[in-house]
């Protein structure tokens, strides 16, 4: 009897090591997977150029797609990413936008309370104020550089659905422009191992063919226990020095 218990016992222990459980998720008051905390995408671009990030059990988010361009929109971002440095929205102090400010090299802290989630970035000063009880938007939205935002939990995962855009920003820092009519749907979604993560799917139909999914990891950044200050000043004397030619407009 002695031996089948601690047969039984060893396969206990192998099952849960096999399994994580949803019980180590971080959990706030409410039962909601807690996002609260410092975080950073460690500096990766949409495209994944290389950056010191801190090690993970993470398994490595799948190859990003290709964004689905209309074919007529094409010259157009040649010509922001000839122009790369004088085009970009962000060289001339404009708010970065979403889902590109996911992306800075710089930390964000969310704030997690029951029926709302809060962003501040440090990036820009830019905030987001995110209600979480499924609510809609409102039908009379000014366009604006992150749009606005209304969210759901969908069992342990947080939908976002932010619309209401300007077409004043880029998706990434490559040129890869969007009209007013750009759709983001982002789902955060807190792992054992102490991470979140982030799937984001964007859908233009005046520039794009399809939808465009992008995944990220964000990671409790090294030596930050909070967002500092960021300044662009408007009048960077950098700009006319900057190379490529300047933007000819955003789109139609």
């Amino acid at each position: 009897m002695k031996k089948l218990s601690f047969i039984f016992g060893v396969m206990a222990l192998a099952a849960g090591a096999q399994t994580p459980s949803a019980k180590s998720i971080p959990r706030s008051a409410d039962g909601k997977p807690d996002l609260s905390g410092i975080w950073q995408s460690g500096g990766v671009s949409l495209y994944g150029e290389p950056a010191a990030q801190p090690a993970t059990t993470a398994a490595a988010p799948p190859p990003r797609q290709t964004a689905p361009y209309q074919e007529w929109t094409l010259a157009k971002v040649k010509e922001f990413n000839d122009g790369l440095a004088k085009a970009d929205p962000i060289a001339h102090c404009f708010l970065p936008g979403v889902p590109r400010i996911t992306t800075m090299p710089m930390p964000l802290e969310i704030m997690q309370k029951p029926g709302r989630v809060v962003i501040l970035y440090e990036a820009f000063h830019a905030f987001r104020i995110i209600p979480t009880n499924g609510g809609k938007h409102p039908d009379d939205l000014d366009p604006t550089f992150m749009g606005d935002s209304v969210a759901h939990w969908d069992g342990d995962t947080l939908v976002v659905d932010v619309t209401g855009f300007n077409d004043k920003t880029w998706l990434d820092g490559r040129g890869h422009f969007h009209s007013d009519q750009l759709h983001v749907v982002e789902r955060y979604r807190r792992t054992p191992d102490n991470t979140i993560a982030l799937e984001v799917k964007m859908e233009d139909p005046k520039v794009m063919t399809g939808p465009w999914t992008i995944n990220m990891t964000l990671r409790h950044p090294p030596r930050a226990d909070r967002v500092m200050e960021y300044e662009c000043l408007e009048n960077n004397q950098d700009v006319p020095h900057l190379v490529g030619p300047d933007p000819k407009g955003s789109a139609k």
